[in-house]
This record gives C-alpha cells, structure tokens and sequence, in this order.
C-alpha cells in the first residue's frame, strides 16, 4: 500500500532582504527541486520585512507578503519560522525572543546577537520547543558548526584555532604579498567592498570574538562568555613583522583560539605567528579556515567562503532543511543548540583570564647596537622562567640605514604563562639600550 503524501511546505518569514537575504532567496528558487528532495518537503518564503519596500518586492516577487513591520510577520500564524537577517543586538533580540514566545522557530546569521544574549534565547527556545538555528552566524558557508555539533560529537575536543574573518584575513595577505602598511591595505580593502566604511568590528577583533565564542561553547559544552574573550585586532601590526616571521619560517594570521585546560578554558583573539607548513597558513584573501582537534579524530581543517551572499545562503538554508525535517520531532530528539544536553552545560568551568593562558612568543625589540644587549635581554626572560627558541638579529644598518646605531633584535620563545611574559616584557622595555615599543606577537604551533 502507497501511503506517500505530500507534506505541507515549510513556510519562512524573512526578516532584512539584504545581501544574505536576496542571496537566500536566489538559491531557494535555483535549486527548490533538489532542496525539497533532501528536505521532505518544499521550504517557501511567504512573508518579507524589509524598511526598504521596493527592493524587498523587487527580489521577492508578487507572489511574497511585503511587510515594513517585522512584527507582522511574528504575529503571522502561517508562519512556521522566522529568518532573522537583521543583525545587531537590539531590535534583532527582541525579534527574535518574540518570535521563539510566538512558538516559530528561527534561523539566524547573527552571531554578535548570540554570542552576547544566547543564553537567554536558547533557554527561551527550549522552553517553547522551539529550534534556533544559527550555522550561517559563523564562518559563512562552511558548514562548522554542524561539525562541531554532530560530526565531531564522539571527540573529547582539546582545542580550535579559526581564520574566521575575511576583512582581516584580506588585510593581512595584501600587507604580507606587497609589503604595505596597514592603513595604506585597509583603504584598498575598502575600495574593493572586503571591508566596510566603519570597519571597527572586523579589524579589532569583536566579530572574530563572536564567532570563536560560539564555537567554544560547543566544542566544550559551557555557556556563551564573550564578555570573558580576550580580543585584540590587526591594527597595530606592522609590515616589518610580517617580513620577519616570514623570514623565521611563520606567517601572521588573526584567529580565534579556544583551548581546553584542566583549570578552564582560554578564549581569545588575536593576530598570531603560525608555521607557514601549516594548511592554515596558507588560507589567503578573504577565505576562512577553521582547524579542530579531537582526542580520536586528531586534527580537522574546515576551508571555503566565509561571507557573501550565496555562501551565506548555503547555510541559511542548510538550517531551513533541518527545521523541515525536524518541525514535528519531538523535542528530545533534536540537537540540542549547543550540542550538550541544556541540563549537562558546564556552568561551573570559566574562561581563564588571559594572565593564566599559555603560549609561545615572537618579540621585536629595536635595541641599540653595542656588546651585552642580548645577554641582558636573555637574563631577563630566564628570571621569569621564559626560555629561548630562536634569536634573530639584523645587522647594523640594515635597519635605519648606514651608519645607524640601532637594531632590531627579534626573539621566538618556547610556550610560557602570558602573566610571566607581561612582567619580562616591562622589565625589558625598562632597559636603557630598548629605544621603542616593544613588540608582542603571540605564537602557535597548531601541532
């Protein structure tokens, strides 16, 4: 006896119609045959809110609900989820956590909202038996946090390292490949539409946190902390470092860190020397890359487009594909939105203040170029317990010119207490021979 029926179609309600938005719904209509196959059954965009009225009918079509009021959609009753494309933490958390009250469930790219209020939604959803889906909020269409949350759940995991924002990455590649300044490739990058006119979020770090602070919170089953992260951006760096670490064998990539420790957990942001024989290392413009390493599984690279319309769509519609094959199962079937069930989350285990994390150090000292500088530099980090991988020194007059009485005196040290390495770095910066700043570079081996 045949008793196939036709499921009703899941209907969505879109929230912004933007780059991700438009994108979504381009690959929705191309490849609807193919997607209703996998899904069970079709996944329609019925209902749209966008302040822009005009161009939310001209990419919707007739057929769609144009709204400017994102409430409608909520309230809507034949809406079966919602797609918050908003961005922000404001207006999208209230969208949302109204959204979950209304019972719908929703699908969001937006991880600054859950990095910061997640715990708050996801307890809201498990109250209500309601799904959110976030796969596109980190790393565009790379599909990491399925991985994390199903495809690695037999893996005790030890540790994360991600290139997972492409501004920065784009940055860093241009600088290393023609030997630019940092302001000079932030305009270019900006030019090229790689960096927005208000780039803050990207080049300190902030958007990289968020997405490292979801991910850690799956890979070790504790609550989101990003008010615990320790985030610094690319600013700061200069071109003679990249020339240098190129020099010793290692490249300068901005990543988010997640590690675990029997005392905690790190959690941290920052641009960082990595071997350049490392796969990672070799991710260049404005791709991301994201290395996992499990107890059974060792180490995993995750590659491809980080943003963009379609990339990101890819994922929007990965998460549609789930709710529609979810919609109707019974709440302790699903995953469960951080991967540990919500009574087995770690609440106990904290980020560790980055005095305590543990690494290795690239340091650029501009010295003055006289007898006894190296040893008092090298008696100042055996006092703190800090010991010597590699030294490199310039010749006199390779830096400043002929006739210069300065040097660079660059030092790679073996992994050491970033509490120990902060006292050394003072005390050496207290040496009268020092003739600059100090440069710190944190380093990782990724082994």
């Amino acid at each position: 006896m045949n008793n196939n029926t036709n499921p009703q179609p899941l209907r969505a309600g879109l929230l912004g119609i933007g780059t991700v938005g438009g994108g979504t719904f381009e690959v929705l209509r191309r490849n609807q045959e193919e997607i209703a196959s996998r899904a069970g059954r079709a996944i329609n965009i019925t209902m749209v809110a966008d302040l822009d009225e005009s161009r939310a009918r001209r990419i919707a079509g007739p057929s769609v609900n144009v709204t400017t009021d994102a409430r409608q959609v909520i309230a809507n009753p034949d809406i079966d989820v919602v797609i918050e494309l908003i961005g922000g933490y404001g207006v999208a958390r209230e969208l949302v956590l109204a959204a979950i009250e209304a019972g719908k469930h929703v699908v969001t790219a937006n991880k600054a909202l859950l990095a910061v209020h997640g715990s708050e939604i996801f307890e809201a959803a498990q109250r209500k038996g309601v799904i959110v889906a976030f796969e596109a909020a980190v790393a565009g269409g790379i599909p990491i946090i399925k991985a994390l949350r199903e495809g690695l759940t037999a893996n005790r995991i030890q540790w994360l390292a991600g290139i997972i924002n492409g501004t920065t990455n784009f940055i860093l590649s241009e600088m290393r490949d023609k030997g630019l300044s940092f302001g000079d490739v932030l305009k270019e990058a900006q030019r090229q539409g790689y960096a927005e006119a208000d780039p803050t979020f990207d080049i300190e770090g902030v958007d990289a946190a968020h997405k490292a602070t979801l991910m850690s919170a799956i890979a070790f089953g504790v609550p989101v902390q990003f008010e615990r992260a320790y985030v610094e951006g690319i600013t700061r760096l200069a071109a003679a470092d990249i020339r240098y670490a190129e020099q010793l064998g290692y490249r300068i990539k901005l990543l988010g860190i997640a590690k675990r420790r029997e005392e905690g957990i790190e959690l941290r942001v920052h641009p960082t020397l990595v071997p350049a024989r490392r796969l990672i290392a070799n991710v260049e413009g404005a791709m991301n890359a994201v290395m996992v390493h499990g107890d059974a599984v060792g180490t995993t690279l995750y590659y491809g487009k980080g943003a963009g319309s379609e990339p990101t769509a890819s994922a929007v519609i990965a998460d549609l594909v789930d709710v529609a094959r979810l919609d109707s199962s019974e709440t302790h079937h699903r995953v469960p939105h951080l991967a540990f069930q919500p009574g087995a989350l770690r609440k106990e285990v904290q980020v560790l203040p980055m005095e305590q994390t543990r690494t290795s150090y690239y340091l650029r000292l501009r010295v003055k170029d006289e007898a006894g500088v190296l040893a008092q530099v090298t008696q100042i980090l055996a006092d703190a317990s800090i010991s010597i991988n590699a030294v490199l020194q310039r010749e006199a007059g390779a830096v400043g010119g002929e006739g210069s009485q300065h040097t660079d005196l660059i030092i790679l040290t073996h992994e050491a207490q970033e509490g120990a390495m902060n006292g050394a770095t003072q005390r050496l910066q207290g040496l009268p021979a020092v003739l600059a700043p100090i440069v710190r570079i944190r380093k990782e081996e990724l082994a």
